[in-house]
């Protein structure tokens, strides 16, 4: 089980003396999953527990507050991924003005030394932090007074390195599979299900609403997708609308998920979604009937596709 830690003031004896592993980790990508096993490695043989140090806000929206969301992961999903892999302590520093201006120094004496207390630190070799970015592995070295261990950048396809980049070039190219391939699994929003006008049950498709909020946008328009609810165990087929729907527009780009065979209100919860395969991109119809008609295609669509498609 993996313990999630917030408040740096009160960091309890048992997450002491870990072995960390330090960055944004937006995405957990298999490049990020190859440094956890090697960290998982290094705290098996010191017996030591293995954490992860990330920052909440990214540091990327700390600064360009009104830049386009690109988040793949936000810190639940994050949560749960790292437990999979052997995390025992998620160290989530909020990333502000004060962290900001911290020099080098300051980060490791005050953080990794007096509030985390750690034994051995993981970074990637190109690793930069402090103000200005101005610290590297070199500081990590000679300030440090722990255990160190800087690792080159993963590669796949040949001399191509897996990067977070990367992964969202591809999903804003629509390109789930190959997102997917660099993932280790399929990508997917996991937010609140919130009201909307109904306007889907009136057609009788009902849909489960979600703001797109931080997370990077797809593609305006219609996917194959698997869902899964809060509280259960099984993934559900279903078809989904990303866009400002045209017709009645939005102010900003929602998911509405109809999920098949499934009827049950689930406002408030927390709903998965997995964007399977982009099946046409979102139009704008002359009436309900032509818009109700193109639903239905939709979802033969869809579930041709998620029929051929394996978990």
């Amino acid at each position: 089980m993996i313990k999630l830690h917030n408040n740096f003031g009160q960091i309890p004896d048992d997450a002491r003396g870990s072995v960390c592993v330090i960055g944004n980790f937006d995405g957990l990508h298999l490049g990020h999953q190859a440094l956890l096993r090697q960290a998982a490695d290094i705290a098996r043989v010191q017996n030591a527990p293995l954490s992860v140090l990330t920052f909440e806000p990214h540091p990327r929206e700390f600064f360009q507050p009104d830049a386009e969301p690109f988040r793949l992961t936000l810190l639940p999903a994050k949560q749960r991924i790292l437990a999979g892999l052997g995390v025992k302590h998620l160290f989530a520093a909020e990333f502000n003005a004060a962290l900001a201006a911290l020099t080098p120094e300051e980060f490791i004496e005050n953080i990794l030394k007096k509030q985390l207390g750690v034994k051995h630190v993981m970074v990637g070799r190109d690793f930069a932090f402090g103000r200005g970015r101005s610290g590297t592995v070199e500081h990590l070295r000679q300030f440090a007074g722990f255990g160190l261990t800087a690792i080159d950048p993963v590669t796949c396809d040949g001399d191509e390195t897996y990067s977070s980049t990367r992964v969202r070039g591809l999903l804003r190219a629509g390109k789930l599979d190959e997102a997917a391939a660099l993932l280790g699994r399929p990508w997917e929003i996991e937010m609140p299900v919130v009201h909307g006008d109904k306007r889907g049950r009136e057609l009788g498709y009902p849909t489960a609403n979600q703001q797109a909020g931080r997370y990077l946008r797809l593609p305006l328009g219609i996917y194959a997708v698997r869902a899964l609810i809060e509280g259960e165990a099984v993934w559900r087929d279903g078809v989904a609308n990303f866009g400002i729907r045209p017709m009645f527009r939005v102010a900003q780009p929602i998911f509405e998920t109809y999920i098949f065979d499934y009827n049950t209100e689930i406002y408030g919860k927390n709903l998965r979604v997995q964007p399977v395969k982009f099946l046409r991109p979102e139009q704008e119809f002359k009436g309900l009937e032509a818009l109700t008609a193109q639903i239905k295609q939709d979802c033969h669509s869809a579930a041709a596709v998620l029929k051929s498609t394996s978990l």
